[in-house]
């Protein structure tokens, strides 16, 4: 399906679905079906019209903690300089290690939730991050334990 670029209003058989799908991303086009109470192809349908639109832009997985047990977890705080921010949320979401980025307000203008493998690769993304060009400042903090 072609992305259109006009503005594309979602009902809320479109917002539920995509509920459905943040709890469980592997749910079957049947099982969708059933808990919306509507057909699989209307299901599908919508699914292929949120893909072409951009409003889902990928499926993950929601892993254990104990998967992540030695994992970097880290939140950075952006200061963005002109009007630059798309380009540098773009650049963002091609670093893997990045997690989620938000948009804020305040004194920065993006928080971004860094999970690395090592502190070798955690390193590595800071570096990278500080280099993207438009990104004036940053204070990142390394998250210890959550209580």
């Amino acid at each position: 399906m072609k992305k259109h670029n006009r503005t594309v209003s979602y009902d809320s058989v479109d917002r539920e679905l995509i509920s459905l799908l943040r709890t469980d991303a592997r749910a079957s086009i049947s099982k969708l079906a059933q808990i919306l109470k509507v057909s699989r192809g209307t299901v599908q349908n919508r699914l292929d019209r949120l893909i072409a639109t951009d409003a889902i832009i990928g499926f993950t997985i929601r892993a254990s903690a104990s998967i992540d047990d030695g994992a970097i977890r880290a939140v950075m705080l952006i200061e963005v300089t002109g009007k630059s921010t798309s380009k540098i949320i773009t650049k963002l979401r091609g670093l893997p290690e990045l997690q989620k980025v938000h948009t804020t307000n305040g004194a920065w203008d993006l928080v971004a939730e860094i999970q690395a493998s090592s502190l070798a690769d955690f390193d590595n993304v800071l570096r990278e991050v500080r280099l993207i060009d438009g990104i004036a400042n940053s204070e990142t903090s390394i998250l210890l334990s959550t209580v």
